[in-house]
Formats: C-alpha cells, structure tokens, sequence
C-alpha cells in the first residue's frame, strides 16, 4: 500500500494567522498609547504592563478590581458590523462598579477572543476601549487577543475587560452608611447600557421579527442604533461628591435592575422606598414591556428602567447634591427615600 503523503502543517493552516494577529497588534499599540500618562511605565506587548500609582495622594490608599462583558449585546455589533461601541460599553461598566465603593480606575485590560482574527474588527475593537477609557480617565494597559480557531461562530467574538482603582480606605462607601430617612437621588441611563439583551433580542428579532435596520418611530432612529447606544460612565459627576462626603452608598443600576441592585447598597435593617413615575421612563423600555407584554415588577428586576446610577444621600445634603450634579450638565431626580425595612426595594 502506498505511503500516504503528509502535508507540512503550520500554524496558518491550522487556523491561528500569526501575520493577521502582528498586522493588528501594531494598530492596538497606537491606540492603547493614546491613553498612557507617566504612571505607565512599559509599551504594549511586553509580558505584563507595568504601573506607577501616585500613592501619595492618599493617607491608606486600597485598590479595587472588578471584571466584567458585554453579555449578548455583542450579538448587535456582529449584526450591524458596528463594533466600535462595545469597548466602550466594558470600561464605562467597570469603571462604574468600582465607583459605587468609592473608587476611580487606574487602569484597564481586555481580553479579546474570536475564532478568526480581523484586524479590521479587531482595531474597532480595540478603539472603543481607548475611546472608553479616556471617558473615565484611566490607561489601557494591555491585554490578550486570542485566535481560537472552531471555538466561535464565524465573524463573532467574545469581550471582557478587567479594571483596577484607588480609593481611601476610611472612605469606601459601604451599606452600613446608609441612614433612616437618607434620600435616592437617580441619574439617568442612556438606555439598555449592558444589561436584558437575551430578553431584547428575543422579542425582537424572534417574536416580532424585526431587524437591526429597522427604524423604529418610538426612538426616532433604527432599532441597532438604540441596542448599540453605549453605556454611561458616572465618574465625573459622581466622584467630586465622594470626595465632599456628600454620598452614603451608591447602586450602579446593572443585571438585575433597580430592584436587584439597589438593595446590594442597604444594611439588613432598612429597606429602599423608590416612587414609580418620578422619572421618566425611556422609549426603549415602554417599547419592549408594550411589546413583549412584559409584567412591571419583571421590567424593574431587569432593566435599569432609564436610571443608571442611584445616589443614596443624607436628607439634608440633597439640595447641594442637585445642584452640583446639574451643575456637571446632569439631570438628577429624587426618586424615593430610605425607611425601617429588612434590606428590601419597595415601590411606591
């Protein structure tokens, strides 16, 4: 029997494209160098990146980290070929987890993982971060860009991003802060942010059989131009009122809605009272519960409802914090107050 010829494998043929991965790495360079400050002490591509804090800025400085994705929202940027939001999505989401104890980000890194590298996607990728971390004043570090051939559908990827920040140790907001009759102070979303879209796109793209393309009168824009709309970063309004002692807790308002999320920012012995309709409920919401006929209290533990952030405030500080928030172009809304509970959001 004839001996079977064998054909010289390589990298390349076995999905990975080394070249592909080099093209995109030099433009990841420039756009991660767009952010550094002189705390950043090496270039992108070394082994780990290296980072100076100016510790001296604190008496007891901590450091905080947080990791998070972008969940099926990606599943909107590889339908509109639109993926220079999504970076931005993952630093405005982690900067504000860690902001809710008090914390502003140093740095950030990503991790990028898709079957078969585009550097194209791959820059608008990674200029979403850039972009994203110059909205929240931090440096993008580094990260890892990984080619994983058969391990993702054709044309998609996966996104996570990992951040770390600097707070005052005697200052990090933590429930036990939070008082009897202290005061909920909301600042708006700019829509869905990260979190609902399995529930979103299950309603819309399966139930109603819509598309990306399709313009939707409510939004006065096509229905991928809203789920793409970015995540908001509360940094600068927020932060120049943590370092006034101006906040007791803050709830960033993610998976889980108001209901899930704010009472992570209570003690056991008193409950968030918030007041429906004190606010104003964004049209992507009203679209989908009138859509998808979807009960009230299912909209509230899921969606953040049009508020991003919630500010739990002393009742006699609640004037200055309106007023400094809109004087940062916010537009803060009291929604409610703290009373005798068990750690519970009740609605009004």
């Amino acid at each position: 029997m004839a001996k079977r010829e064998r054909i010289p494998l390589s990298y390349r043929n076995a999905g990975v494209d080394i070249d592909a991965a080099d093209q995109a790495k030099v433009r990841i360079k420039e756009l991660a160098r767009s952010t550094f400050t002189p705390a950043v002490l090496t270039e992108i591509g070394a082994f780990a990146g290296v980072f100076r804090p100016d510790w001296t800025t604190l008496n007891d400085p901590v450091l905080l980290a947080s990791a998070d994705g972008v969940g099926t929202k990606l599943k909107i940027a590889f339908a509109t070929g639109v993926h220079d939001t999504v970076g931005i999505d993952i630093v405005a989401h982690c900067t504000n987890d860690i902001l809710v104890l008090g914390a502003r980000p140093l740095f950030f890194l990503d991790y990028l993982a898709t079957g078969r590298l585009d550097p194209a996607v791959v820059e608008q990728v990674v200029a979403g971060l850039a972009e994203g971390c110059r909205r929240c004043h931090c440096v993008l570090l580094g990260g890892e860009t990984a080619e994983m051939p058969d391990f993702y559908a054709p044309q998609e990827y996966d996104l996570a991003g990992f951040i770390v920040g600097i707070a005052e140790r005697s200052r990090l907001l933590t429930p036990d802060r939070v008082e009897n009759g202290d005061r909920l102070v909301g600042l708006p979303s700019s829509g869905l942010h990260t979190n609902g879209y399995s529930l979103v796109r299950k309603l819309c793209f399966e139930q109603e059989g819509l598309t990306v393309n399709t313009y939707i009168e409510d939004f006065g824009r096509t229905l991928g131009e809203e789920l793409l709309e970015p995540h908001r970063p509360y940094l600068d309004a927020v932060l120049p009122l943590l370092e006034g002692d101006h906040v007791h807790a803050l709830a960033h308002i993610t998976g889980g809605g108001i209901t899930e999320n704010l009472k992570r920012a209570l003690p056991p012995n008193l409950d968030a009272v918030v007041h429906r309709g004190s606010w104003k409920v964004l049209p992507v919401f009203r679209f989908v519960q009138r859509r998808g006929n979807i009960d009230q209290e299912e909209m509230y533990r899921t969606f953040n409802m049009g508020i991003g952030m919630i500010l739990v405030v002393a009742k006699q500080e609640v004037s200055e914090v309106l007023g400094r928030l809109r004087s940062t172009g916010e537009d803060p809304v009291e929604i409610g107050e703290v009373r005798p509970g068990g750690g519970k959001v009740v609605y009004e």
